[in-house]
């Protein structure tokens, strides 16, 4: 699978591993986490299927503190998303369709809460509360980056000036 291009020349996606088995391990995650801590986004995204038509997305999503996603959906066409944490831990939010927030979870070991499943056509985000944190990530396919995710149109788009801030508000949400 070929890197898709990010922040200039730094790639949102790496390679997936090539063969007819991609063990997941300690040397994996850390492929990922010392990539996603250079990267200008905070986080970068290790594949795991072949190619953008497979069927079942999988990947390894590696995160530092102060990565923003978005806030989005998957609705076109209707996608559940699951989440489930390898290392460090993450703040989860669900929005309801004008942004306010609806729910609010911490997912790491201490808390016993090691994953998510979001249904389709919920608002959410999550971020990365512990440096090298990963999760594993399962959605449906295939891939179309012009639909894969609806973003809320009352977030911040990520890399403007307010999203660093709103980014800011949803962690105290989230560790108070």
């Amino acid at each position: 699978m070929e890197g898709v291009s990010g922040s200039g020349s730094f790639p949102r996606a790496l390679n997936a591993p090539s063969g007819a088995t991609a063990l997941i391990d300690d040397a994996l995650l850390e492929t990922a986490i010392v990539i996603s801590r250079r990267s200008p986004r905070g986080r970068v995204i290790l594949p795991l299927h072949e190619t953008h038509e497979d069927p079942l997305q999988r990947m390894l999503n590696a995160l530092q503190p102060g990565s923003y996603v978005q806030p989005h959906r998957h609705a076109r066409p209707p996608r559940a998303e699951t989440i489930m944490l390898l290392r460090g831990s993450i703040g989860h939010i669900l929005f309801n369709d004008v942004g306010a927030i609806e729910q609010y979870s911490v997912v790491s070991c201490a808390s016993g809460n090691i994953g998510i499943d979001t249904r389709p056509e919920v608002f959410h985000t999550f971020f990365a509360l512990e440096e090298d944190t990963v999760v594993f990530e399962v959605k449906a396919g295939p891939y179309d980056e012009k639909s894969a995710k609806d973003f809320a149109p009352w977030a911040p788009v990520e890399g403007t000036t307010g999203a660093a801030q709103y980014l800011r508000r949803l962690e105290e949400i989230v560790r108070a």
